[in-house]
């Protein structure tokens, strides 16, 4: 173990709200654009998930060869969908991250996906009201993300909302309501078809269960 890796922390349990898009395709310079209003941070990285065995309702990856993420599908509370224009599949997810090392790069059953990752936290101050508790606030984070996996170009829109469970779809909701307050380029659709987590996108899963299949 090296130094680096042990100064990453086994954290306890997060609780998290999501929903994503995936579509195929580079990024189009017009959604670049539409997403540049807001003030982002950029992170290059390889994230490797675990692809086969496929485990029902788990997602594991290696996030940047140095911490195993552990997250579990724990359901969905139903479907956002914003001024008309965008519909996608909310779901509650549970997280687990351990210090860990890269695999080989011929590890059977891993897949590397490369991000360039676009983000910026709509946190309360631009989205929505503070929903305090054990010290914390509720957040959600934004990302439009580039993606290269198995020789193909994808890109990504993804909102996560942590904190206390009591206030995470509302913040969420917030956040969206001031992303897509300005409607996406013409001819971009992000719907329900489009919503799915990275696990099931890489491993060709169907919809989850619930309220928004």
């Amino acid at each position: 173990m090296t130094a680096a890796r042990s100064q990453i922390p086994v954290t306890e349990r997060v609780r998290s709200l999501e929903v994503r898009w995936v579509r195929p395709g580079q990024l189009e310079a017009a959604v670049t654009r539409w997403f540049a209003r807001f003030p982002t941070g950029v992170e290059s990285r390889v994230d490797t998930y675990l692809v086969d065995p496929q485990l029902a309702g788990l997602s594991v990856k290696l996030r940047h060869g140095a911490a195993l993420e552990v997250k579990v599908y724990q359901g969905s509370p139903g479907t956002l969908e914003v001024a008309g224009r965008v519909r996608g599949r909310l779901e509650w997810w549970d997280k687990w991250s351990f210090p860990c090392g890269q695999p080989a790069d011929d590890a059977p059953g891993w897949c590397p996906v490369r991000k360039l990752i676009h983000r910026f936290p709509a946190a309360s101050g631009q989205a929505g009201a503070r929903h305090a508790g054990l010290g914390e606030e509720a957040r959600c984070d934004v990302e439009l993300t580039e993606v290269h996996a198995d020789g193909r170009d994808w890109w990504t829109l993804g909102f996560e909302a942590t904190g206390p469970a009591g206030g995470l779809r509302t913040e969420l909701e917030a956040a969206a309501a001031l992303v897509f307050a300005q409607a996406l380029p013409s001819g971009v659709e992000l719907g329900i078809d489009d919503s799915q987590s990275y696990a099931q996108w890489l491993t060709g899963g169907p919809p989850r269960g619930g309220p928004a299949a």
